[in-house]
């Protein structure tokens, strides 16, 4: 029980690596907030926790609305007396050439990944300097953090912003015993990942076949898909790990598409 009374705040958590850090951590001794856009399925995830004897709660919660980031690590608090980890783990993708990218969808994803990690690394501080006993804050990058790819341009800049964001707050929070550090996963096969296959396909005149093959999983050492279990057993390190000995990080999981 590595997590045993510690409290952790996860931002779009009802699916996807969010929902399967959250299970992790919960059966790790965690008491967990499942916070996302869709309050329904939130709850089914913290349904599914409970049932296997966790605790959480569900938050409905857009991460680029200052207020709903507030009020969310404020409902923590007032059920669970403090916060120990917060994750910014919420984000969403477009895909265009940059010729023909709009303002406003480059805009959109820089908000979500960018603006939510801001916000919630500033509500999350706040309550971490307060209780003066650290905590854990855990930024979900990319390997887009370290690499750039065609038809990416805002997702590939904000991931790549997370890691300066992250440096800081490193920097910032040593004082106060609060770490910092980012996840790196390479192609994870969730829902947005898949939703990205066809479109990849479609403006690189490729089958979808040849999309997994030949762009996604092309640079691994073994063609294989990062898994879920992957990056949550990496969170769990994070935000277990006892000192500042690990903090302002990169952790790249990637079957080798990237080395450093």
């Amino acid at each position: 029980m590595q997590l045993n009374d510690k409290t952790a705040l996860i931002t779009g958590a009802a699916g996807g690596i969010g929902r399967a850090i959250a299970e992790r951590y919960a059966r790790e001794g965690a008491r967990v907030a499942v916070a996302d856009l869709d309050l329904a399925a939130a709850e089914a995830t913290v349904e599914g926790i409970r049932h296997a004897g966790g605790q959480a709660i569900a938050l409905a919660m857009d991460v680029t609305e200052e207020a709903a980031v507030e009020a969310g690590v404020a409902a923590v608090v007032e059920r669970w007396g403090g916060l120990d980890i917060a994750i910014a783990n919420a984000g969403i993708q477009h895909i265009a050439p940059l010729h023909s990218l709009t303002f406003a969808d480059w805009r959109r994803v820089m908000a979500v990944h960018l603006d939510g990690a801001f916000l919630v690394t500033g509500a999350a501080l706040r309550q971490m300097y307060r209780q003066e006993k650290g905590g854990s804050l855990i930024y979900m990058g990319s390997v887009h953090s370290k690499l750039a790819s065609p038809l990416k341009a805002p997702y590939v800049a904000a991931k790549h912003g997370l890691l300066g964001l992250c440096r800081t707050v490193a920097k910032e929070g040593a004082a106060h015993r609060v770490r910092a550090n980012v996840i790196c996963p390479g192609f994870v096969r969730t829902p947005l990942v898949d939703r990205q296959i066809p479109e990849q396909a479609e403006a690189l005149g490729m089958t979808e076949e040849a999309v997994v093959r030949d762009v996604m999983l092309k640079d691994t050492v073994d063609g294989e898909f990062t898994t879920l279990d992957d990056i949550a057993e990496v969170a769990l390190h994070l935000a277990a790990f006892p000192t500042a000995a690990l903090t302002g990080q990169s952790v790249v999981a990637s079957h080798g598409w990237f080395m450093q």
